[in-house]
Order: structure tokens, then C-alpha cells, then sequence
């Protein structure tokens, strides 16, 4: 999967900027429009008003993409208290991909880089906000199968043909509670190594990943046998991850508890987890009141928006939004994943 998705010249979102989007594999919040870049900073500029308007401060944005989030909240931060002292940074390996971000990031009147790994803001740690929009579902995970005794990981060989198939590698140690023969799911064992080298670049500050999956009680439900291993190519869903590696986008939802668990080992506190709809909706609290008596097309085009950002039929129960606290002192509610 990592090859697949990530290989510098061959994998799927190395080949070029388009996979989101009408015209793209897979439609996301950002595909919407500027409002949900626009509530994102909203929510990010009372964290930093909260925090005392800390300056020098950074925004980290990983995973993203061509830079049209970034975009859109550097568009809304524009000539706010929240844009003195901001720098605003994109991770991003990938030269095409880090290509399409400078580009954006060009000409908003807000310091922006681009690096390639966190290491450069672990050496400079400042206050900050970092966050990810649908990148946890694309870390490579395990795939495991129960055989009603224990768990087998199952990787990916040759058949005699030079086809890829699947095949049994051996025990996996360390899954879920045991389920009956046949049961298929996925694991990703690498969450606190990956938070562990991005709570560095905080000196104080949250982290929040936006991202569709479960508690785990839900995620290794007894009745979801096959597990969530998808493929994505022109809005299409498939269940074929070996066919064409490179030319299709492979995913898995996330669980959500494992990623709770190691951010806590990692050093953070966890502040909130809840769905996409009730996290937008406090943060447009403002921005609707001021819709009130306002019947133009832009106004009816803006409420559009908003409206398919939180049904939940189309995205405001598919997306979770869980967000942890580094440095800020004092308790938070106990949440529970």
C-alpha cells in the first residue's frame, strides 16, 4: 500500500494533483467550496485567541494535497488579529504534490513553506495548530484474517502468473479480540511512531484529524466480517486493492480509539471526538446568525453548502473530528473513545 500510494514516481499520488473533485476519484469536504476552509479557520482563531494570541505561531497542515484548504483559510485568516506572527506550513514528501501547494500558498500575504518532513519545525518548535484532513485512512495498515483460533496477517505475493494475490505470512499478535474463521479486518500499528514525530514541532497547541471511521467497538463490530478496505477510481468504490497498483486510490476508515490512545501516549490530551456535523455547527454558530434576513443567491448558495457539509446523509455523520491538546496546561472533560 505505501508503494502503491507513495512511491515518488509510480504510486497514486505522485502521478499528479487531481485525484479530488468532480473530475478526480473521490469527492471531499473541501470539494464543497471555500466554507469549509473558511469554518476551520474560524475554529483554529478562537483556539488562538484562546491561547493569548501567541506570536510567533504556525498553522501545520498535513496532507494537503494541491492547497486549496490552505487556500481558503489563509483567505479567511487574511487581515485578522490571527494573521500576525502566523506562519503557515504544508508536510508534503511528494514533488508534484509540494509543486501545487507553493503555488497556492503564493501571494496571501501570510509567510508559507513547504517541507518535506517535520523534522525542520521539531528543530524550531513554536504555538501552533496542526492538522490533517483525510490522511489517516491513507496510512498503510495490516490486513488480518481470523482463522477462529487467532489472528493471520495476510500480505501480498505472485501468483505463477505474475498476477499479485493475497497470502497468509503468519501469526499477527497484538489484534482485536477474537473473532470467528473468515473474519477480515485491517490494522495500523504505526499511529504513535507517526504522532511522535510531529508533537516535536508544537511548543503548545492542538492537533486535529478530520477523518471518516469508529470507536473501535464499532470498527471490530462482530457483523462487519470483511472489514473497510476500499478503492476509490471515479467515484466508484471497489474491493480490489491489488488490481492496478498506482492507478487507484486505496483506503481503510480509521480507529478511531487506537488514534486516541496514541496521541495520549505521545504526550497529548484529548479535548473532543465528535462527527463533522456538531464540529462545523458550533464552529458556523456567528457566521449563520449573520445570515439571518438574508435571501440573496450567494446567502442561499453558502447555506447549500453548509447544509451538505453537515446531513447526514452526505457528510456531517461520515467524518469524525478528534482533537487533542500538547503544552496548554489544565484538565479537559474526559472523553471517551
Amino acid at each position: 500500500m505505501a508503494a502503491a500510494l507513495y512511491d515518488p514516481q509510480e504510486g497514486y499520488y505522485a502521478r499528479h494533483a487531481r485525484q479530488v473533485g468532480r473530475e478526480g476519484d473521490f469527492f471531499t469536504s473541501v470539494s464543497v467550496g471555500p466554507l469549509f476552509g473558511r469554518l476551520l479557520a474560524r475554529h483554529i482563531d478562537v483556539w488562538h485567541e484562546s491561547a493569548g494570541r501567541p506570536r510567533p505561531w504556525r498553522i501545520v497542515e498535513l496532507g494537503a494535497h494541491d492547497g486549496t484548504l490552505a487556500a481558503d483559510i489563509l483567505d479567511a485568516l487574511a487581515g485578522t488579529p490571527a494573521a500576525e506572527g502566523l506562519e503557515y506550513v504544508t508536510i508534503e514528501p511528494l514533488p508534484r504534490l509540494a509543486a501545487a501547494q507553493r503555488e497556492k500558498l503564493v501571494g496571501k500575504g501570510i509567510a508559507a513553506e513547504v517541507f518535506s518532513s517535520p523534522a525542520p519545525l521539531a528543530a524550531d518548535p513554536r504555538p501552533g495548530f496542526l492538522f490533517a484532513n483525510e490522511v489517516l485512512d491513507a496510512l498503510p495498515f495490516h490486513v488480518i484474517e481470523s482463522d477462529g483460533t487467532g489472528w493471520r496477517e495476510l500480505g501480498v505475493g505472485l501468483s505463477a502468473e505474475g498476477a499479485f494475490r493475497w497470502e497468509k505470512l503468519g501469526d499477527f499478535p497484538g489484534g482485536p479480540s477474537l473473532r470467528p474463521a473468515g473474519y477480515r479486518t485491517e490494522v495500523r500499528s504505526g499511529f504513535e511512531a507517526f504522532f511522535l514525530s510531529l508533537a516535536p514541532c508544537l511548543s503548545l497547541g492542538r492537533m486535529l484529524w478530520i477523518d471518516y471511521g469508529f470507536a473501535a467497538a464499532a470498527y471490530y463490530h462482530e457483523s462487519r466480517t470483511e472489514g473497510t478496505l476500499r478503492t476509490f477510481r471515479r467515484h466508484r468504490a471497489g474491493d480490489e486493492p491489488l488490481e492496478d497498483p498506482g492507478g487507484q486510490d486505496i483506503t481503510a476508515h480509521v480507529d478511531f480509539t487506537a488514534v486516541a490512545e496514541a496521541l495520549r501516549a505521545a504526550g497529548g490530551e484529548i479535548v473532543r471526538f465528535e462527527d463533522q456535523a456538531r464540529f462545523l455547527t458550533r464552529a458556523a454558530g456567528p457566521w449563520l446568525l449573520s445570515l439571518e434576513g438574508r435571501h440573496d443567491e450567494e446567502t442561499r448558495r453558502q447555506v447549500r453548502a453548509f447544509q451538505t457539509l453537515v446531513h447526514p446523509a452526505h457528510l456531517g455523520s461520515r467524518f469524525h473530528f478528534l482533537e487533542a491538546s500538547w503544552g496548554e496546561g489544565g484538565a479537559f472533560p474526559l472523553v471517551s473513545i
